[in-house]
């Protein structure tokens, strides 16, 4: 949910997100006015993820606040449930729980909280761009963890050059 004030009353947008079970991206972004049972906002939810990637998921991992959600094409599996669980799909149901850090993030870093644009529009906006916004925020993760090793091998590539020849003409400086 994220809050928002308008002219100082305070109004309440629902916003959906969805990720892939693997990765941490946002796929999926849509702010719903009001406040709306989170079941009814499953099936929108699962129609943006198929629009924008062109395929359609087969499997959605979701909390309890989803149940009676009514979605027929997904095979939707409810936090806590127990009935027809093999134990491959228990551990990526506890693999769901990683998407709630990724929300506060974006809350805080990506200010999903606080919405200064005006209406739905704005709202439906800001959303989509706070998951953009987490998206590069990711790459960049992954950019800074690469360059990281990149300059860890050449490091040890020219390091260990560098501190040869060093030695060497040390051993020359002391033998004079």
């Amino acid at each position: 949910m994220s809050p928002y004030r308008l002219n100082g009353l305070s109004c309440y947008t629902k916003v959906s997100v969805a990720t892939p079970h693997k990765e941490g991206f946002v796929v999926g972004m849509r702010s719903m006015p009001g406040n709306p049972y989170d079941g009814h906002t499953l099936r929108e939810a699962l129609e943006q993820v198929e629009i924008l990637t062109d395929t359609r998921p087969k499997r959605a991992f979701v909390d309890r606040g989803y149940r009676g959600h009514g979605v027929q094409n997904t095979a939707v599996y409810i936090a806590g449930q127990k009935r027809g669980m093999t134990p491959a799909l228990r551990r990526d149901l506890r693999r769901r729980s990683a998407i709630e850090p990724a929300i506060g993030h974006m809350k805080t870093d990506g200010r999903l909280a606080r919405c200064a644009l005006k209406g739905t529009i704005g709202d439906a906006l800001h959303a989509v761009l706070c998951g953009c916004g987490h998206n590069i925020r990711m790459i960049l993760a992954h950019l800074r963890a690469l360059w990281a090793e990149i300059l860890a091998v050449l490091m040890v590539i020219f390091g260990a050059a560098s501190a040869t020849r060093c030695s060497k003409s040390s051993l020359k400086t002391v033998a004079a």
